[in-house]
């Protein structure tokens, strides 16, 4: 006959078999721990129970039955099962939790499980307490199994959304390419952060020269224009959430706006994204803003190639507007220099990069006098060219009038004043030759006096009045006479040349123009001119030339 004590061991090894054969049908850790409880419950005719695995590194309730809500909320922090095993005891007692044991794998907690009163009020046997034992122990390998499992998962959900995210980023940085519309790149970029998070708020700053401008919104674009054009692009040089952007941006308060995320390019933020809250009204993430970082990073990159672009264009067709105007600049010079009987005259002007202002002119008057002249624009540019432009045909209508010089100086400077504006102005120097005679009479408005080298000794002429431009002309213009005597050489020359600078930016200086020229008098008005530039480059070595150089040398030979 079988003992009743046999039976009952028998009903337990029944028990756990059947046990071990369901938790092993399903991987899944809610239907093992659920399982783990009701058998329980069954065995010992309990109503109340719980299981807490730990989770980043503390336990946190996993399953519980019988139990009110406040326990899992309430449910206290626990990291080390051993050391803090007073303070879990004494909280589960609060519930009338009387047996508890933990849940332990290859000598790791995996957590705990803790059972209320039974139902008849009396304590758990050795026998109870032994099966409740091995009951854990058979379902801490499906536990552990199950954790793995659902990390993977996780795991595996984590890297199939980054692998779909990254095709995404693929597929877009293709589309992206082709674009060159700044309304078409904004809308790419938002229909793909649309399409991933359902938002319904949104806005695009891009920042060009530090100047916000608003390419896509839902908010009113001024509004949002006032609010940003108070702010530089610096300040935004990580996301920001609702509560940090607020206290950076008050005027965002009554904005829909959850999120500001910067558009980098080459670690630089040059534009924002303004973004309310996602379709499925959680928080965005960290995969959610590393992955709204890189689409926004792909759509400022064609931003900036468009603008690359354009300002390239537009650099072009300024270099040939400005290759064209140097063109007709030069046609404005005088081609050959002419014959003034026993007076030889050499000119030349070197441009810099940009067009300018520097300007001279040889005309004849009649068949034995001519105007000489010398100028230069403030400036550079087209606004100088223009109004050198303008000089030149000035000169040319008052030298028709066979005014006196200083009278037609005066002319020459109310015809500048009338149509100057910006505080632009015109240093001149010009002289009527009398080539019969050789006698010269000049007006110097404010230009670098000219060198009359006589003998070894230099002579500045630097008789006139105000420079043209400044105001019309109140005073009278000074001239004076000169009768030239053979071997006289007479140089004119423009800022170009005494304020040359070198690399170390020193200038060459109208003195050492001054030992130049006395040196070199015994030589033609072509050599000079020659040795002239010759020395100022020599003396630049190679730096920049930052201004026009115009050179006139006239020699009684």
């Amino acid at each position: 006959m079988i003992s009743p004590e046999f039976q009952k061991v028998q009903r337990n090894l029944t028990a756990l078999v059947e046990f071990s054969r369901n938790i092993n049908t399903r991987l899944d850790l809610r239907f093992t721990l659920n399982n783990l409880l009701l058998s329980c419950f069954g065995k010992f005719h309990t109503t109340r129970g719980f299981a807490a695995l730990f989770e980043e590194g503390a336990l946190q309730v996993a399953e519980s039955k019988g139990l009110k809500p406040s326990f899992i909320a309430e449910f206290p922090h626990i990291t080390d099962l051993v050391k803090q095993k007073d303070l879990l005891e004494s909280y589960c007692s609060e519930y009338s939790i009387t047996l508890m044991e933990s849940i332990e794998s290859s000598q790791k907690y995996l957590g705990i499980v803790g059972l209320g009163s039974k139902m008849n009020k009396q304590p758990y046997a050795e026998d109870e307490i032994e099966f409740f034992r091995t009951v854990i122990n058979i379902a801490a390998a499906a536990i552990q199994n199950s954790v793995m499992i659902s990390e993977l998962r996780t795991v595996n959900k984590n890297l199939d959304s980054r692998i779909n995210r990254l095709s995404s980023l693929f597929e877009l940085s293709k589309e992206f390419g082709v674009l060159q519309e700044e309304d078409r790149i904004a809308k790419a970029l938002l229909y793909s952060i649309l399409g991933n998070f359902l938002t319904s708020q949104y806005a695009v700053i891009y920042y060009q020269n530090n100047q916000s401008k608003i390419i896509g919104s839902t908010i009113a674009k001024t509004a949002l224009q006032k609010i940003f054009s108070h702010y530089t692009i610096s300040m935004f040089q990580h996301p920001m959430e609702r509560e940090e952007l607020i206290q950076l941006i008050p005027e965002l308060k009554d904005l829909p706006f959850e999120i500001l995320i910067p558009m980098m390019h080459q670690e630089t933020p040059k534009g924002v994204l303004l973004l309310g809250k996602k379709g499925n009204k959680e928080p965005y993430s960290e995969d959610d803003v590393e992955f709204i970082s890189s689409i926004g990073g792909i759509a400022l990159i064609s931003l900036e190639n468009k603008r690359l672009f354009t300002e390239a264009l537009e650099k072009q067709r300024m270099e040939e507007e400005l290759e064209i105007a140097k063109d007709i600049q030069r046609n404005l010079l005088p081609r050959v220099t002419p014959p003034m009987g026993s007076v030889a005259i050499e000119a030349t002007s070197i441009s810099s990069k940009q067009i300018g202002g520097d300007y001279y002119d040889i005309i004849r008057m009649e068949e034995d006098n001519y105007v000489v002249a010398i100028g230069d624009v403030s400036g550079k540019g087209v606004p100088a060219a223009l109004l050198m432009a303008n000089l030149q045909a000035f000169l040319k209508s008052v030298c028709k009038r066979n005014l006196p010089i200083e009278e037609a100086t005066g002319v020459l400077n109310d015809l500048v004043s009338e149509n100057t504006s910006d505080g632009r102005f015109i240093t001149f120097f010009w002289c009527y030759l009398d080539s019969s005679t050789n006698i010269l009479t000049y007006v110097n408005a404010g230009h670098n006096p000219p060198m009359l080298i006589r003998d070894g000794a230099i002579q500045y002429l630097d008789k006139g009045g105000i420079i043209f431009g400044v105001m019309k002309t109140l005073m009278p213009y000074e001239s004076e006479t000169i009768k030239l005597q053979k071997g006289d050489v007479l140089v004119f020359f423009t800022d170009g040349v005494s304020e040359a600078k070198n690399e170390a930016d020193e200038e060459y200086s109208e003195e050492r123009l001054e030992a130049l020229v006395k040196r070199n008098a015994a030589i033609s008005a072509k050599e000079m001119v020659s040795v002239i530039l010759d020395d100022v480059h020599r003396f630049v070595r190679g730096a920049t030339q930052s201004d026009d150089i115009t050179l006139v040398v006239m020699k009684y030979e």
